[in-house]
């Protein structure tokens, strides 16, 4: 029997349009912290911005899931697409007239609000548009395009910041957005309405509950998984979303060029993870998962040294650009590798809601940890390498811990 062909019109279109719309949301998240870290100067102000940006994407994430198995998945993409575009636009026509900080708190939390209803609606018709024989080099697509958005996204946006500053920037975010929201209306995604007379928190805490009950009797091996990936992500994960700016910008003193390259790395790394994932699917074990998750561990611990007395801030530089591509080359081999057993081992009909409530729960943790390493890095301004090693030796002995439950996963 011959196998499906992978770049189906429909995925091909799903592809393209999240090139488009994630390059403009990658350009877009990138400019706007660090627009506020250059106009306060203040660590702690910016992680606490960014913890509050976090939380509105946990909680939409969950809606995002139920709504995503209810309702007709392009329209998703394309609505909220739209509405991406009006609030950049919103916020290019505001910015210099309202008060910076309550804005950009406003715009950043709607912003990551919709990318947390955004991404169960793309996560959840993958498997509708790709045969099952074909889905783990579907994710490992998706996941590259996600990641080639944030090579390309901090460093064009770099450039032009650096340049021009913000405004060429929205600008042309919104003209991402809107294109990607009307190309977005042709895809065809199958989809079979669901008729209920429930109201929309009772559906909600249904479905949640449906969710939950399943995991539980069914896969209670996915709770460990998901306890781990918190703990890693509020550890980990937080200190490089707040850490690599503040040590850039504020404690080595580069430019916003040097930080989008170093952004960019990550994005590198992650297309270098795609790659691989695509390549060496049939010889990744589930088992050895934790060896992933150790290796960003002792990547972080040598950007910790970094910020030593010392160190040249350029030869610091490409350490943390090194170790960025080694880090998001590792864990998107982690992430491919753990959507597609989710996929597998879960029903279509509960698919979206439970991919959304384990990134809610695996992300929740993360604002704390970005509020708190704000904070620590003003708090030992002297000796911020501490702050990263500190973080690093934590992250590597939770990935020790999850050796025990990584050993439980069983392939269907």
């Amino acid at each position: 029997m011959e196998k499906q062909k992978l770049f189906q019109r429909d995925f091909t279109m799903v592809v393209i349009g999240q090139i488009i719309s994630l390059f403009g949301n990658g350009i877009l998240r990138f400019a706007l912290p660090l627009y506020l870290l250059r106009e306060t100067g203040s660590s702690s102000l910016f992680g606490i911005v960014t913890a509050c940006s976090f939380i509105p994407m946990v909680i939409f994430s969950l809606f995002g899931g139920v709504v995503a198995d209810r309702v007709n998945k392009r329209n998703i993409m394309v609505v909220l697409d739209f509405s991406t575009a009006f609030l950049t636009g919103f916020f290019y026509m505001t910015f210099q007239r309202l008060p910076l900080v309550p804005l950009m708190l406003i715009v950043l939390m709607i912003l990551y609000g919709i990318s947390g209803a955004y991404q169960p609606a793309v996560q959840a018709s993958i498997p509708l548009l790709a045969s099952a024989d074909r889905l783990m080099q579907a994710n490992a697509v998706i996941n590259m395009v996600g990641t080639l958005s944030g090579l390309l996204g901090p460093i064009i946006g770099g450039m032009l910041f650096g340049a021009f500053g913000i405004e060429p920037i929205l600008l042309l975010s919104i003209i991402c957005f809107g294109a990607s929201a009307v190309m977005e209306i042709f895809i065809h995604i199958p989809f079979e309405k669901n008729s209920y007379s429930e109201r929309a928190a009772a559906v909600v805490r249904s479905d949640l509950e449906e969710s939950w009950l399943f995991v539980k009797n069914e896969r209670p091996e996915f709770i460990g998984v998901v306890g781990i990936l918190a703990l890693f992500n509020m550890v980990l994960s937080a200190a490089l979303i707040v850490g690599i700016p503040i040590m850039l910008i504020n404690i080595l003193g580069l430019s916003d060029m040097q930080l989008g390259v170093a952004q960019g790395a990550m994005g590198a790394g992650g297309l270098l993870g795609g790659i691989l994932s695509g390549i060496i699917h049939e010889k990744l074990r589930l088992r050895d998962s934790w060896l992933l998750l150790a290796a960003c561990s002792v990547a972080a611990l040598v950007m910790g040294f970094t910020l030593m007395p010392g160190m040249s801030a350029n030869v610091g530089f490409w350490m943390i650009v090194g170790m960025s591509l080694l880090i998001m080359t590792v864990s998107t081999i982690f992430t491919v590798q753990m959507l597609t057993l989710l996929q597998q081992q879960t029903p279509p009909n509960l698919l979206g809601k439970i991919m959304a409530a384990i990134m809610a729960v695996a992300n929740c943790s993360q604002p704390a940890g970005q509020a708190l390493y704000g904070v620590l890095f003003d708090v030992f301004s002297e000796i911020p390498w501490i702050v990263m090693t500190g973080s690093a030796a934590a992250a590597f002995g939770i990935s020790l811990y999850s050796r025990k439950v990584f050993q439980k996963l069983k392939r269907d």
